[in-house]
């Protein structure tokens, strides 16, 4: 494993529980407005955090704290994330993983060895169009594969599409619903232009408070819940 970075306390990534985050550095996608760059970019990149000051800490802090977020990046590109996650179970905290469902069959071997209790998996684009976001090619089977594993996993979860209006049309928001049918939770996450991958956002316009929560009402035709946030809500590397 490595990790890009150590947040000791955030009250928002878990939900209900405040919980530390794990970041683990590199990912296999170049989203436009990814708000971790420091993650993504090899030239980016900051000092590793040892894996035994993260135990460290996670043992000084039980019984203070109840969950670890485990974000990127992208975790399910390192092999020996489920070691980690063993270890961090084995210290009674519940486990969230926030991932891009492109390793499905990683996902579905942590599901089958229980090492999950949350996860969050962001759906760029209606899944033909993830290039566009995503600058790779991916099979969309793969993505509609995690999709399913996600939602018959039997663990709480939740799916969330962060919306640059440039990028992603209410139509393609409305679309993404209907390929998540039934689930649980759906979030839209409005687009912060704070860091960012492409600069060249940050003029972007965006969609006002109010337009994104009367497309969030239309989707609870197809999802259970869904929900606004803003990106700022959603925590970065230091």
């Amino acid at each position: 494993m490595i990790i890009g970075g150590l947040q000791h306390l955030s009250l928002i990534d878990y939900p209900g529980v405040p919980c530390a985050v794990l970041f683990t550095r590199g990912c296999n996608f170049r989203c436009h407005y990814c708000h971790n760059p420091e993650l993504v970019v090899p030239e980016q990149f900051g000092q590793e955090v040892p894996l035994a000051e993260v135990y460290g800490f996670l043992k000084l802090r039980q019984g203070k704290l109840q969950a670890v977020c485990v974000t990127g990046g992208e975790p399910t590109l390192h092999l020996d994330l489920p070691d980690m996650l063993r270890k961090i179970k084995s210290l009674d905290y519940l486990v969230k993983l926030d991932t891009n469902g492109s390793q499905p069959e990683f996902l579905e071997r942590m599901f089958d060895d229980e090492l999950l209790d949350y996860v969050a998996m962001d759906i760029k684009a209606p899944l033909a169009d993830y290039e566009k976001i995503t600058g790779v090619h991916l099979p969309q089977e793969r993505l509609a594969r995690s999709i399913e594993a996600i939602i018959t996993s039997g663990i709480e979860y939740e799916f969330r599409t962060t919306i640059v209006t440039s990028l992603t049309t209410k139509d393609d928001i409305r679309h993404i619903a209907r390929t998540i049918r039934g689930a649980r939770r759906y979030y839209l996450q409005a687009f912060v232009p704070t860091k960012m991958l492409d600069s060249r956002l940050r003029n972007e316009h965006r969609y006002s408070s109010e337009e994104l929560t009367q497309l969030a009402k239309e989707l609870e035709t197809d999802v259970q819940l869904c929900g606004v946030r803003n990106m700022s809500e959603m925590s970065e590397v230091d």
